[in-house]
């Protein structure tokens, strides 16, 4: 079977990974890139680290709007559907890239398969809602990550496309965990030995976009009198005034690959972010987070007690950051060997 793989954001590359390897042993698979991440350490240094072929088609999209990066996608996308006439498409999550990916499949009848579906975090002002309720709806198979995530495919009447596969990048991170410990020397270079450090991400619009809101979190960042390590995102990194000061305890690094970012998670004390994948390997490290959203679609992060939802423009996001304390335990909430379910479902297709 000829299979197209359309990724384009780093958290695509990560559910990639083992998926692509698995693929190569039964189907042509071709590897498409969008571009939609561009920046060295979030694409090229990602595809290095986890072994992932060069992609067969780049699109080199870029930046842009969202009409205009959707828009350019599925123009380059429908060429290369055209060209190649793939038995099947499979989108991962919900950037852009899904979007572009499985619109323009759906608009030649070939089959689509989205791999984490079923999220909802019911805040339709988020890009990525729209998104992922629309790839879920134009696709014929939906690999839902979460029990909660199928519930959510059966109250839309989808259940019937619905397998329950569990997340792949529970499988990455056991893939690559071990490796990344001894190849990454990022904890040594930085000077973190011995130190507790909190870990910050910071991408979505509502955070980076509006500088009060921006500013209000570095304060709060400021109050916590411990050190935090800040990769700082390409789209935030736009929206900090050269001139605007910084609270001397936030330290801010450029991206980093995956290796050296999973390394930071593994050693930090509390993981503070507004990205959904990062919140799932937060949890998998077993790595106390807090959201800086007022909704999330990973809820079983949050009623497991391991993810605190805390809303970016609160008045007292330090002090709810510094009293965060999750359970003992937690529950295998993510699945295991989801490579092999999902391989399982596809080579039956």
């Amino acid at each position: 079977m000829k299979i197209f793989s359309i990724v384009g954001a780093r958290p695509q590359f990560i559910k990639l990974a083992p998926l692509s390897a698995a693929l190569a042993k039964n189907h042509k698979e071709y590897i498409v890139h969008t571009g939609q991440h561009y920046d060295f350490a979030m694409s090229e240094k990602i595809f290095s680290d986890l072994g992932i072929r060069k992609p067969d088609i780049h699109l080199e999209i870029g930046s842009g709007s969202q009409a205009f990066q959707t828009g350019s996608m599925m123009v380059g996308l429908e060429k290369a559907m055209f060209d190649q006439k793939p038995d099947i498409v499979i989108v991962f999550g919900d950037t852009n890239s899904t979007l572009a990916g499985a619109v323009s499949a759906a608009k030649l009848n070939i089959p689509i398969l989205h791999i984490e579906a079923g999220l909802r975090s019911y805040n339709k002002s988020m890009p990525e809602e729209i998104n992922r309720m629309a790839t879920d709806h134009i696709s014929k198979y939906l690999f839902a990550p979460t029990p909660a995530a199928m519930n959510i495919l059966n109250r839309e009447g989808l259940v019937q496309y619905a397998y329950l596969t569990g997340d792949i990048m529970v499988d990455t991170m056991n893939m690559n965990l071990d490796i990344a410990l001894k190849k990454s020397f990022i904890i040594a270079e930085m000077n973190l030995e011995n130190q507790e450090y909190n870990l910050v991400t910071l991408h979505r619009n509502y955070n980076v976009d509006n500088p009060e809101i921006l500013s209000h979190i570095f304060d709060q960042l400021g109050k916590l009198n411990e050190k935090v390590i800040f990769p700082i995102h390409p789209r935030t990194k736009k929206m900090i005034d050269n001139a605007q000061s910084l609270p001397g305890n936030l330290t801010l690094i450029e991206p980093q690959g995956y290796f050296d970012f999973i390394v930071l998670e593994y050693y930090a004390k509390k993981i503070i972010t507004d990205s959904g994948g990062i919140q799932k390997e937060a949890y998998i490290l077993k790595k106390p987070c807090i959201t800086l959203r007022t909704e999330t679609e990973w809820v079983e992060t949050v009623e497991e007690g391991w993810n605190l939802l805390v809303s970016p423009a609160s008045k007292d996001i330090a002090i709810k950051i510094m009293g965060f304390e999750t359970p003992l335990t937690q529950k295998n909430i993510f699945g295991q060997n989801v490579t092999n379910r999902m391989i399982e479902i596809i080579n039956q297709i």
